[in-house]
């Protein structure tokens, strides 16, 4: 059976997997007119990320176009991108673009 995921924008380098995968599954993506097929790393369930691109330790996640944290080791092509190797420390913003309380610095 065939194994999807999404890709929200054409920043993002992960990739949500729309159903459970096991490792050495192929995941499809559609976007933009193409189609590409990833090979799953790792067991993925269902909502959660799959790199689509090589991200080193240090290098930022994107997903919907927005940084979401940054990986906490090296993450390869078709793997799992959860809080095992992602740190949250994305910024978030007030409607004036402004830090929330506690994200000053």
């Amino acid at each position: 059976m065939t194994k999807y995921a999404k890709q929200i924008n054409a920043k993002d380098n992960v990739v949500t997997a729309v159903s459970d995968c096991v490792a050495g599954d192929e995941v499809v993506v559609k976007f933009g007119g193409a189609q590409t097929t990833y090979t799953c790393n790792q067991d993925v369930p269902f909502g959660h990320k799959i790199a689509i691109v090589e991200v080193p330790k240090g290098g930022r996640l994107v997903k919907y176009g927005e940084e979401i944290g940054s990986a906490t080791t090296d993450i390869h092509k078709g793997d799992w991108v959860h809080t095992h190797n992602v740190l949250d420390d994305y910024m978030c913003l007030d409607k004036d673009g402004k830090p929330l309380p506690g994200q000053e610095g």
